[in-house]
């Protein structure tokens, strides 16, 4: 049976919103009344407080295609339309992470790329519902700064985030005018608990901004993506003007 949703608001997918900016985006939507269906690759202090808060959340492996395709089948059978999709979800693995070369870029590929596709694809008439009735629908992309820049330390990952970012110009060609698609690419909004005072200083010197962007910009980039009304096919930079330095 399809879940109820509200009369005000129809429901938003957030991939990996278990912590981190996921887990911001997802409490500034259900404090604005939306329904929240979430995915979340591990048990969290996050998941359990959005689960407390009213939030669906599914756990799903999107590095592997069964965990994708589960996670779409259970949408499908429970979800009749959608506000909103946010590709959060993400693994950020180094060079030689993992044994195998060939497995890191699969699985690097898999949760930015294949994912992303897939859900596209598989949720489209559930985001045309929502058109339908004669409002705007969303699929928003969290890319990354490195997208564009490359990463010596991080191939896989930013050419799999790349891929992403080029994901949102062919889905908004594809899409539209029913459905918007656009991408934010964060670049130090939010440091690890682990970072050192000197990776700090070091980091935030990459930007002109020199400091750490905060959860509160990808939440306000998410609210200005879905409250437009003519913004598609673009990328909202979100680094500091780092680019510049």
């Amino acid at each position: 049976m399809p879940i109820k949703v509200s009369e005000i608001h129809a429901p938003v997918l957030i991939t990996g919103a278990g912590q981190r900016l996921g887990l911001s985006i997802a409490k500034d939507l259900l404090a604005q009344g939306y329904p929240l269906l979430i995915s979340y690759r591990s048990e969290t202090a996050g998941v359990a407080e959005l689960r407390e808060l009213g939030a669906d959340c599914v756990a799903a492996d999107f590095s592997q295609d069964a965990g994708i395709q589960s996670f779409i089948t259970y949408v499908l059978n429970h979800y009749s339309v959608l506000r909103a999709v946010i590709h959060n979800a993400s693994q950020w693995l180094k060079n030689a992470a993992l044994d195998d070369e060939h497995e890191l870029i699969r699985q690097m590929w898999c949760v930015h790329v294949t994912a992303p596709y897939q859900m596209n694809l598989a949720f489209e008439s559930l985001l045309n519902q929502q058109h339908q009735t004669g409002e705007t629908s969303d699929i928003i992309h969290l890319t990354d700064y490195v997208a564009e820049k490359g990463s010596a330390k991080h191939i896989a990952y930013a050419a799999s985030k790349a891929g992403l970012a080029n994901l949102s110009l062919s889905f908004a060609a594809r899409l539209a005018p029913a459905v918007k698609v656009n991408s934010i690419a964060p670049s130090l909004l939010m440091f690890n608990q682990h970072d050192d005072a000197a990776y700090r200083r070091k980091a935030s010197a990459k930007s002109l901004m020199a400091k750490e962007g905060g959860a509160a910009e990808a939440v306000a980039a998410v609210n200005f993506i879905m409250n437009s009304q003519y913004l598609t096919g673009r990328c909202i930079a979100l680094d500091g003007g780092r680019h510049l330095v």
